[in-house]
């Protein structure tokens, strides 16, 4: 099953008197790239939240944001940090001393103050348990987007693979044509040059114009490779450079073809093979 980079998911749970808020947001990245945005109380939490998100999500950038709010039932007193407080008066007097007139504050200004105010302490052991059920919850919804939208690309790409087949099974039917052309042009060749005999330069332009029309291994190519890339898509792992890789090799065929084509209707089928690998090629850039 291939998942999207792309997905989102946002969940909340109360631990430990705390309602803490998870978000977490993916998108597409070559390898992957995990960013954590933690208040300083869950701070302690990082290590685990990282390891469990990295064992789970192979690419993508992919950002998770904590939060959290006191709840209204915890007891609504303020902790102070008497040692903070008085460090502050002391810095305070001294100041006054230098200036010529003594500043008034007021005790709500020194509340305020950086440091003052305590949090009351937590329960590490039942608050780590909590955030990291609440993250892996999280993640669950974010895989399942993932998937969900994964999905959606499988059927875009399986869809354009068809289309990719067609073309091919089409160009195999004029590549008759085609050969019958290079033995025309060949013959004329002969015709114009039987009046003096170049026999050396004959073979030369009947190699270079073998080669330069023959388009078969290409076609052949084609379909091995599309072929692939429907086996891809299949396989229970991540796979998107699996497919990048092969998106390389169809637009090299398709180029190719392109270059070699001398006729008109071989021509809109390489054109057309790779505006279809493009768009293919597009949506495999956020796949895992």
């Amino acid at each position: 099953m291939i998942k999207s980079m792309t997905a989102f998911a946002s969940s909340e749970s109360v631990v430990d008197g705390l309602t803490v808020n998870c978000e977490l947001r993916s998108v597409n990245h070559r390898y992957s790239d995990i960013s954590l945005k933690l208040p300083e109380r869950l701070r302690f939490t990082e290590i685990e939240i990282r390891s469990i998100m990295a064992a789970r999500l192979k690419r993508g950038k992919i950002e998770c944001v904590l939060s959290y709010k006191k709840n209204s039932s915890m007891e609504q007193s303020i902790s102070i940090n008497d040692t903070a407080v008085k460090a502050l008066l002391k810095a305070t007097s001294n100041i006054e001393d230098l200036m010529h007139s003594a500043q008034t504050f007021s005790a709500l200004e020194v509340l305020n103050f950086p440091g003052i105010q305590q949090e009351p302490e937590s329960n590490k052991p039942v608050l780590q348990q909590g955030v990291v059920d609440l993250v892996t919850t999280t993640l669950e919804q974010m895989i399942l987007n993932r998937e969900r939208e994964g999905a959606q690309l499988g059927v875009l790409i399986e869809g354009r693979c068809q289309q990719i087949q067609s073309l091919v099974l089409a160009a195999n039917k004029r590549l008759p044509d085609v050969l019958e052309q290079i033995r025309s042009k060949i013959n004329r060749r002969i015709k114009e040059i039987v009046a003096e005999p170049d026999f050396d330069r004959l073979e030369q332009e009947m190699v270079f114009l073998t080669q330069r029309l023959d388009v078969a291994e290409e076609l052949d190519r084609l379909e091995t490779h599309v072929k692939e890339v429907l086996n891809v898509l299949e396989l229970q792992e991540p796979v998107g450079r699996r497919l990048d890789f092969l998106m390389q090799e169809l637009n090299r065929e398709a180029n190719t073809l392109g270059s070699k084509s001398a006729d008109k209707e071989m021509t809109k089928i390489a054109i057309d093979l790779k505006v279809l690998i493009e768009q293919m090629r597009e949506q495999i850039q956020n796949i895992e």
